[in-house]
């Protein structure tokens, strides 16, 4: 069968061997409050490759300490997380997938427990936590208000996903995602539901939007011509007056000028009281949208649980590839699986699993 799924896609000069992804999911494993990776990762992203993912993107890995999400986030603000991360690289490589570093400043939804963890809210220095920054003093609801960011500082933000970029690079990573959703620092730029700047960082879209190209710009500079750039953004935070798909295509437009390749399209985040109205691909129209109206290649996330699903968004045209999480974490070889039930022969289905291929029959 032809499958528009496992069909490859090439982004600048790297080639993807099919269009099925892993999207960054927060693993809070950093046991020693240092951002460095260990064989939790190792194992958890190489299974992913072994798979038969196209792609994996890490967690939300942050560029600064004060930009993680928890004390237990991955880190790549100095050169030792970068030779860490290399092991990792290496191994989903040897299996023939590529992978990306999601690049991340959680701003004032920084510094919080581990989602399985019993408190909520801002953590304090006892409990390994920070204080929180943001574009404005607006705090997100059940959190610490944020100090408000200087200009200088800003700029600072922006050299730091700069020189994480580079490390990504140099640890051997295929290509980073900027995070500009889900209510973190950049995607609090954006909305004005948490972004009453008067400066060149606020009010007007291009201003609120200036971190993100400027860090997409000065990563292109940094990297070269052929190291790709996504992009994450919600492109709605589901309340009246925020951020919305338009403005979403038009900062996907602004950002591919400047050297971003592809637009990982998800939502909401930046307000707790927001109404999502959640269900299987309730995502994927966003995605779709943004592709449509900022003529950008985009990728779809959110409750894609099966092959067909899959398939149909990708050979529809409403998105260039999935981003498929939780049934990724559930079956991490999702890929194979996929393309058995779609009757679609690959090449890379690994050789030390030939006794328990997906087509087997059951012996009586």
């Amino acid at each position: 069968m032809t499958s528009a799924l496992f069909t490859p896609i090439t982004l600048r000069t790297t080639t993807f061997r099919n269009r099925l992804w892993v999207p960054a999911m927060c693993q809070y494993s950093a046991e020693n409050f240092d951002g460095m990776p260990n064989d939790w990762h190792l194992v958890h992203l190489g299974s992913f490759a072994r798979g038969g993912a196209g792609a994996i993107i890490t967690e939300a890995t942050a560029v600064v300490p004060e930009g993680r999400i928890s004390p237990q986030d991955l880190g790549i603000w100095n050169d030792a997380q970068r030779d860490a991360f290399r092991p990792i690289v290496d191994f989903v490589h040897s299996q023939g997938a590529k992978i990306g570093v999601q690049l991340a400043h959680a701003g004032r939804k920084a510094s919080t427990p581990r989602t399985w963890d019993p408190q909520n809210g801002t953590l304090d220095e006892s409990q390994h936590g920070w204080p929180v920054v943001g574009p404005s003093a607006i705090a997100f609801e059940g959190y610490d208000t944020p100090r408000t960011l200087t200009v200088p500082e800003i700029e600072a933000v922006v050299d730091a996903f700069v020189a994480s970029a580079v490390r990504s690079q140099e640890a051997g990573f295929d290509l980073v995602e900027l995070h500009a959703a889900h209510g973190y620092l950049m995607h609090q730029f954006l909305s004005p539901l948490s972004n009453d700047r008067t400066d060149e960082y606020g009010g007007s879209l291009e201003n609120r939007a200036r971190i993100v190209i400027d860090s997409v710009r000065r990563i292109r500079e940094a990297t070269g011509p052929d190291f790709p750039i996504f992009v994450r953004f919600s492109a709605t935070d589901w309340v009246e007056g925020g951020w919305d798909e338009a403005s979403t295509a038009q900062v996907a437009r602004w950002a591919e000028e400047a050297g971003a390749d592809l637009f990982d399209i998800s939502s909401g985040g930046i307000a707790a009281t927001a109404s999502i109205p959640v269900g299987l691909g309730y995502q994927v129209p966003l995605a779709a949208s943004v592709k449509n109206d900022g003529d950008v290649t985009t990728g779809a996330v959110g409750l894609i649980v099966g092959a067909e699903q899959a398939e149909e968004i990708v050979s529809s045209g409403r998105a260039d590839v999935v981003f498929v999480g939780r049934e990724f974490l559930r079956d991490p070889h999702f890929a194979l699986r996929a393309a058995f039930e779609l009757g679609v022969d690959l090449s890379y289905y690994p050789q030390q699993y030939h006794r328990a291929p997906f087509h087997a029959p059951v012996p009586a």
